[in-house]
């Protein structure tokens, strides 16, 4: 096809494996330095800041600097949103790379993508929203009703401020482990952010994974049955 958008750029960015494993430590939601992606990429960082350059000149990530230090992160939601995408069609046929570890539970039952719940307790609070009438999907769409708003609010989360974003409000997002969507957009970061502010839950060292206390755990539960 002579027009139209490029998808083999953009494949060939995420393609490559050193990339691939450098733009999945950044679905942590976290900024990192060239030298922790080196590490993630198994690379040196010579190579890694080749790399790097690459997926910024292509939109995927972009940097800030701290003083000496530069810090790289995905370029935005849609990023965030492709790769987990990209990562639920390569589980439905079969397409892993390792066998599941230790930490594969946890990283099922509850971890961040990007900036928003996913796993187990991510689908699982998205079904209890949709169930009860405070979010409506129509296909991949999702839209927040009123009575949504004020069960969001009462949660202490300011839902008019986020509708003044240009960000999506609500979006789903393909869980790449429950094969099924989860709620992502600014509602699903603020939840997420509320969720660790109130001490029910933390995000573990090193990993994607988001560790429910015992008390955040019940509360979640009652919260979305």
């Amino acid at each position: 096809m002579k027009e139209g958008p490029d998808i083999s750029q953009i494949g060939a960015l995420i393609g490559d494996p050193a990339r691939a494993n450098m733009l999945t430590a950044l679905m942590g939601g976290q900024a990192l330095t060239a030298t922790e992606l080196a590490g993630a990429a198994g690379v040196t960082l010579q190579t890694a800041s080749a790399h790097l350059a690459k997926l910024e000149a292509g939109g995927l990530i972009a940097q800030r600097k701290q003083g000496r230090h530069r810090y790289f992160g995905l370029a935005d939601d849609e990023v965030g949103l492709l790769l987990e995408g990209i990562m639920g069609f390569a589980a439905n046929r079969g397409l892993l790379r390792t066998r599941p570890g230790p930490k594969d539970p946890a990283l099922r039952k509850a971890r961040v993508c990007y900036n928003h719940l996913a796993g187990d307790y991510g689908v699982r609070l998205l079904d209890r929203l949709v169930a009860d009438g405070d979010v409506t999907l129509d296909g991949e769409e999702a839209a927040l009703t009123p009575s949504g708003e004020t069960r969001i609010a009462a949660l202490g989360i300011d839902v008019p401020a986020l509708k003044a974003q240009r960000r999506p409000l609500c979006r789903t997002c393909l869980d790449w482990s429950e094969r099924r969507s989860h709620l992502a957009g600014s509602i699903g970061e603020a939840l997420l952010a509320r969720f660790i502010a109130n001490g029910w839950a933390k995000r573990e060292k090193d990993s994607r994974a988001i560790r429910f206390t015992g008390e955040g755990e019940r509360t979640f539960m009652a919260l979305f049955p």
